[in-house]
């Protein structure tokens, strides 16, 4: 089914930018085949809003066309003509283009959407059964957990009842004879009564020797209670004494400082009198061969330099292993917006880590959703002005963009585009790693100063994006 090209076609849940590359990738598989037939206003128009889309309006001071260049300065008047047009318009325009050139593409775009779209249908499947299951399993644990605790409670009242009947039977035989004495004096010959009166004594006797009890135990918290108040109290007084002496002692070492500064300053001030006067009077044969050893040194120290940075240290090997634990590892990442990345279809990631003042190793962990990822680390000998982390997103458009760049340079001077870069060591090659499954883990010791490049390609993968999920840090 053929579109108009002033229809706008139904993206879906895909944006420009997305239909924008699909619509690349169908005409470079499709272009030479019966499938496209274009005429040469179409594919001048074709480079032209892919430029517009990428580099965006015209600019003369940066792109020249030699005089011979038929083609090229038609496409350069086309390319005026867009003027301001904005880059999401010239990708829908590119879009509706190939869509009008290609009948094709309209089948490829709705069998892509329906993909996408059945692919987030699974995973909010996916999604609701697992927030199911984590439901019951909290509402089994909870129950479980309540269980536990009541029988805990049960088992304490047990064990009380169990401590107060041994108690109460201990304390019966010990007061049975003094109370079965005292009953038969005030009821003699009359057994009943006895047992009774017995009876009542040894409740009143326990219930008194329980308060006392309790009352003891209390007193015995309220003390520890107190000598902890005490000991803290102590503790804190201990503190200000030691923060006021370490302030008095900076006070005092950074005034001596200050007084040693000023006596180095006299005398240097003194010893450069004196050398200007017995520079005055020297000799100038001693002043030529003072400056000719001189200008030897350098040359030796420029020589010396040059080999040190020359000879980079050796590198040594990287330790991986691989963890199960991936679901955990996934929540405690999710805590972090930062840590979590999502790499398009035939994207490379590349994350920058400089090595750290304080660190000797760096350590990295990274898993994906449902597909695998390439990985690879590489170290480049260069200073970073700062410590922070970045992010660099490269794709088929930045490969593009180096090609034109290399048909701007001068043959005559040759390709200096590499002179200027840092050495850069591979220490892993990159991988597909099953990284879906479990967690990938490493290790590397600090060859020296420079950055790390963390490489997480999805070049390979022309549908797929990839969600990833990842932490770097360093250790002493």
């Amino acid at each position: 089914m053929e579109k108009s090209t002033n229809e706008k076609l139904d993206y879906g849940i895909m944006s420009v930018e997305d239909v924008y590359k699909l619509a690349r990738e169908f005409l470079k598989a499709k272009e030479g085949t019966k499938a496209i037939n274009l005429s040469y206003e179409d594919r001048n128009m074709i480079n032209v809003l892919s430029k517009q889309a990428f580099f965006g309006k015209f600019d003369e001071t940066k792109i020249k066309v030699g005089f011979l260049d038929l083609v090229g300065k038609d496409r350069v008047q086309l390319w005026k003509s867009l003027a301001n047009l904005s880059k999401e318009e010239a990708m829908n325009r590119y879009v509706l283009l190939i869509n009008k050139v290609c009948p094709l593409f309209y089948a490829h775009l709705e069998a892509h959407k329906r993909n996408l779209e059945d692919e987030k249908n699974r995973i909010r499947l996916i999604e609701e059964e697992q927030r199911r299951q984590k439901e019951m399993m909290e509402q089994k644990e909870k129950k479980l957990r309540e269980e536990d605790l009541k029988q805990i409670e049960e088992n304490k009242k047990k064990r009380e009842e169990i401590q107060r009947k041994q108690i109460q039977e201990a304390l019966n035989q010990q007061t049975y004879p003094h109370f079965k004495a005292y009953a038969e004096q005030q009821h003699p010959n009359n057994a009943q009564a006895q047992e009774e009166l017995i009876k009542q004594l040894q409740e009143q006797h326990f219930e008194q020797y329980m308060n006392q009890v309790y009352q003891q135990q209390l007193l015995h918290q309220q003390q520890q209670a107190e000598q902890l108040r005490a000991l803290k109290k102590a503790q804190k007084k201990q503190e200000q004494q030691t923060e006021e002496e370490f302030k008095k002692l900076y006070v005092n070492e950074t005034e001596s400082n200050k007084n040693h500064e000023s006596v180095n300053m006299t005398m240097v001030s003194e010893k450069s009198d004196q050398a200007n006067g017995n520079r005055d009077n020297s000799d100038v044969a001693n002043n030529a061969s003072l400056i000719s050893k001189k200008e030897e040194n350098e040359e030796d120290d420029n020589e010396e330099d040059e080999e040190e940075e020359e000879e980079l240290p050796p590198i040594s090997a990287a330790s991986m292993l691989t963890r199960k634990d991936i679901k955990e590892f996934k929540e405690s990442v999710r805590r972090d917006n930062d840590a979590i990345i999502k790499v398009g279809s035939g994207e490379t990631v590349t994350v920058r880590v400089p090595t750290h003042e304080d660190g000797r190793l760096i350590f990295w962990e990274f898993a994906t959703d449902y597909y695998d990822l390439g990985f690879g680390l590489y170290f480049e000998w260069t200073i970073s002005p700062s410590n922070n982390v970045t992010v660099h997103v490269s794709d088929s458009s930045d490969d593009e963009e180096g090609e034109e760049e290399e048909g701007k340079q001068d043959p005559e001077k040759g390709d200096k585009s590499n002179e200027n870069k840092p050495p850069c060591d591979e220490i892993i090659p990159i991988f597909r790693r099953d990284c879906h499954e479990e967690v990938y883990a490493g290790s590397h010791l600090y060859p020296g100063k420079g950055v790390y490049l963390l490489k997480f390609d999805n070049s390979y993968s022309l549908w797929r994006s990839k969600t990833l999920y990842y932490r770097v840090y360093y250790s002493k």
